[in-house]
């Protein structure tokens, strides 16, 4: 059974698994007021990755706790964007790595305030020195253990937005927090979803806005060059919580930009 704990509260459990050896994963969700568009994308996920780590979760519960946590934060927020945050780990108890027979896993619901979001013009992004390593096992899951992320984005000094991160192979693999895509003559082109350390829920609705739309549409390893070649029409990343993002200059480069994937593939409107 899911024990559900509010942030807010001030509950977290030294003995969580999830402190003690990031031992879960977790779900950062954009509300609009009332409303979460890829609200089902993120359960989806969630439920799905949890299995693939062992941590059996109930879809009917995580709706209930959901529902309670719009309906308690969403007061707070009135008609606002805000974010809901899930955190699920395998819970209590184990020793060492190895967890209990019986552990339950735990929910823990935080919110806040939408973070700024990204001007429709374009940003300035650059490359990790970070590289990124993917276990097959573990890949596009949004674990607790997310710490080539958090070394690669120390790095990243204002005005830079992102910064993305390559494989030990030399091709790009994705950013610090976002998924990205790239547009060019022969259409529209993003890294498999085997080499990703997240594979966002925003990835996912645009794949299918892509397919939906009729655009040309391809997984494919993608080298430094080809974000930074001639073919290059458009660079994009993209992130749950902000959406469609248009990079502007790359490593010192300007870029084409464009609103084109935010008109085939937008789930969020602008705040007023």
């Amino acid at each position: 059974m899911l024990k559900l704990y509010w942030a807010d509260d001030d509950c977290l459990l030294p003995g969580d698994r999830g402190l003690a050896y990031g031992d879960g994963l977790f779900e950062t969700i954009r509300v609009n007021g009332d409303s979460a568009p890829l609200l089902v994308y993120h359960l989806d996920r969630l439920v799905r990755d949890a299995g693939r780590l062992g941590i059996s979760l109930s879809r009917p519960e995580l709706e209930s706790a959901v529902a309670g946590a719009m309906q308690r934060y969403g007061a707070i927020h009135g008609g606002s964007h805000w974010v809901l945050k899930l955190v699920v780990t395998r819970g209590s108890g184990g020793r060492g790595y190895r967890p209990a027979a019986d552990v339950s896993p735990h929910l823990y619901l935080f919110h806040s305030v939408l973070p700024p979001l990204p001007p429709e013009t374009g940003v300035m992004v650059d490359f990790s020195r970070v590289p990124l390593t993917v276990n097959p096992l573990l890949s596009g899951i949004k674990s607790l253990n997310r710490l080539e992320q958090v070394m690669a984005a120390r790095e990243m000094k204002d005005p830079t937005f992102e910064l993305l991160m390559t494989n030990a192979a030399g091709h790009v693999v994705e950013g610090t927090r976002t998924n990205l895509f790239l547009h060019g003559p022969d259409g529209w082109r993003t890294p498999p979803a085997a080499s990703l350390a997240v594979s966002g829920v925003m990835r996912r609705k645009v794949i299918e806005c892509l397919h939906a739309a009729g655009e040309p549409f391809r997984e494919c390893e993608l080298q430094v060059e080809d974000l930074l070649g001639r073919e290059c029409q458009g660079l994009y990343l993209t992130n749950s919580v902000l959406g469609v993002v248009p990079v502007r200059n790359l490593a010192g480069l300007d870029l084409p930009v464009g609103n084109r994937l935010a008109t085939i593939c937008d789930p969020h409107k602008r705040p007023d």
